[in-house]
């Protein structure tokens, strides 16, 4: 073989490896973007199911807000609902007594129907929370009394309820009406003693 032909040879063996490793770079190049896309499809995917996901949850949320605002509606709206049906049965009992009142011959047997009616009525508020302010006898104390008028007792200390006008009633902790009371007023010689002791505790000081 001439040194043309071997050099011939060559050059077409060397055309043979570069064609080679260009069509695997090139294969390599067309794996790597079919890796690329397949990456990027799955990531879209993704995102697209992670929206349906954000969708349903921000759907879901407004359906339960809605639902919670509807039922604090509700509650404030029918709040007294539970104490109204339990006063039922107490306007059934006036109610029948009314019906039979003109034909009734018995005052006390009319007086023995309004106490129990007043006692069943006085039992649902108490199972409510709903107690009437004991006045009468106590120190007058503007939280629970107001004062309508003083009236003179020497046989009570001053400042203390004598009658009630109009009771008081508390619903749980709170003073929901205050009693309406006669006060003892204070008389010349508690005034001239009150003064005393605060001049003597003035002195002490």
């Amino acid at each position: 073989m001439s040194k043309k032909e071997k050099s011939s040879k060559k050059e077409k063996t060397k055309d043979m490896k570069r064609k080679n490793s260009e069509i695997e770079t090139e294969s390599v190049e067309v794996q790597k973007e079919n890796k690329a896309e397949e990456r990027i499809a799955e990531l879209e995917a993704e995102v697209q199911e992670l929206k349906d996901k954000l969708l349903r949850k921000a759907a879901e949320f407004e359906n339960y807000k809605r639902r919670t605002e509807n039922d604090q509606l509700n509650l404030l709206t029918y709040a007294a609902e539970s104490f109204i049906v339990k006063l039922l049965p107490v306007v059934d009992d006036f109610e029948r007594s009314l019906e039979h009142i003109e034909d009734a011959q018995d005052i006390n047997a009319i007086k023995q129907g309004v106490k129990l009616i007043y006692e069943k009525l006085m039992k649902v508020f108490d199972e409510q929370g709903v107690k009437k302010i004991d006045a009468v006898g106590k120190p007058f104390d503007v939280e629970y009394h107001e004062a309508l008028m003083q009236k003179k007792d020497d046989s009570v200390e001053p400042h203390t309820v004598l009658d009630e006008i109009e009771k008081g009633y508390m619903y749980k902790d709170k003073v929901i009406r205050h009693s309406k009371v006669i006060v003892s007023e204070e008389t010349s010689n508690d005034s001239e003693k009150r003064e005393d002791e605060s001049s003597e505790e003035e002195m002490n000081n």
